[in-house]
């Protein structure tokens, strides 16, 4: 919200206490494009009481780690045909809880074209680590 306010964007932002994971603000939402800079890495994102989660088609995220949850979060609410997703964080190089087998569901289901590895500093952060650029061609 910050970054957007920062450069006079303006946005339809559903806030609440119990966070985008467990009330999300736009359950019916099928969107052209998702804006977003989430929490990546976050590990107290409350994971233990979504694994039976309608939006894990990929697989199931580690609880102690919210990359996967949020890239299957954006993809959930995407309408089809999908726009481009850019996710910028570690969670197209990590490999543990699983992240590995959904990284791949991913690419088998054609969601990602590309993966670019991005300077650090790039996008005004300390660790850009890596742009991943998704263009879905046909979900399948």
């Amino acid at each position: 919200m910050m970054n957007m306010a920062i450069r006079g964007i303006e946005a339809h932002i559903a806030w609440n206490e119990q966070g985008s994971f467990q009330n999300d603000g736009f359950k019916d939402l099928k969107a052209d494009y998702i804006l977003a800079n989430p929490p990546f890495n976050d590990d107290d994102w409350g994971g233990d009481r979504l694994r039976e989660d309608v939006r894990w088609k990929f697989g199931v995220p580690p609880m102690g780690n919210a990359n996967f949850a949020w890239v299957q979060h954006f993809i959930h609410h995407l309408a089809p045909p999908a726009w481009p997703i850019r996710s910028r964080n570690g969670s197209m190089s990590s490999n543990q809880s699983g992240e590995g087998e959904i990284r791949q569901a991913l690419v088998d289901a054609d969601f990602v074209d590309c993966m670019v590895a991005m300077p650090d500093n790039f996008l005004f952060h300390a660790n850009s680590g890596l742009l991943v650029v998704h263009f879905p061609r046909q979900a399948k």
